[in-house]
């Protein structure tokens, strides 16, 4: 994705502008469907009217290697999991790994917390995707907007995102994050 990276954009409707720009500059199959505002992974996949292990839950990591030194990642797992923290903190070798700030999530996303995509704008920001994510045909997540989701097929995600793939999602015990 090296023609897109470039500072992120606080503005909602300009990160959704980019990234319908990206998908349609790479051809990309994918449809838009409009919604009531939501963010909860759960809610928002019944509303669009698909299998929640099929919506990008998009969490943004901070991932501590040093006393000194910190990076970030973009963990996306499957909508009915949630972010492993010790898996990342071993693929990671990090002496820490917590969930970012909201703000620091925020900035690097550049998107509103809940409707964060599954794609990094910011070379400081890691993307890694669980591949049990990448088993449908489709992939579903809100479109940088609370109220317009989009459904992308998975091989042109694959293909544009060039997402690092490793197993970083658990079964959540509880209600999802």
């Amino acid at each position: 994705m090296s023609d897109t990276l470039a500072q992120p954009q606080a503005a909602d409707d300009t990160m959704r502008a980019r990234l319908l720009d990206l998908l349609t500059r790479h051809k990309a199959r994918f449809r838009l469907i409009e919604h009531a505002p939501e963010g909860r992974t759960d809610v928002v996949s019944a509303m669009r009217g698909h299998r929640t292990e099929q919506a990008a839950k998009c969490i943004v990591v901070r991932v501590k290697a040093t006393k000194k030194h910190s990076r970030y990642v973009l963990a996306v797992v499957p909508g009915d999991r949630r972010v492993d923290l010790g898996r990342i903190q071993e693929l990671w070798a990090a002496r820490n790994v917590s969930f970012a700030d909201r703000a620091t999530a925020e900035r690097l996303s550049g998107c509103v917390s809940g409707s964060i995509v599954p794609f990094s704008f910011d070379p400081a920001l890691e993307l890694v995707v669980d591949p049990a994510l990448l088993e449908h045909e489709e992939i579903f997540f809100n479109a940088a907007d609370l109220a317009l989701s989009v459904a992308l097929d998975v091989h042109d995600y694959v293909r544009i995102a060039e997402p690092r793939t490793e197993t970083i999602g658990e079964r959540a015990e509880a209600a999802p994050a």
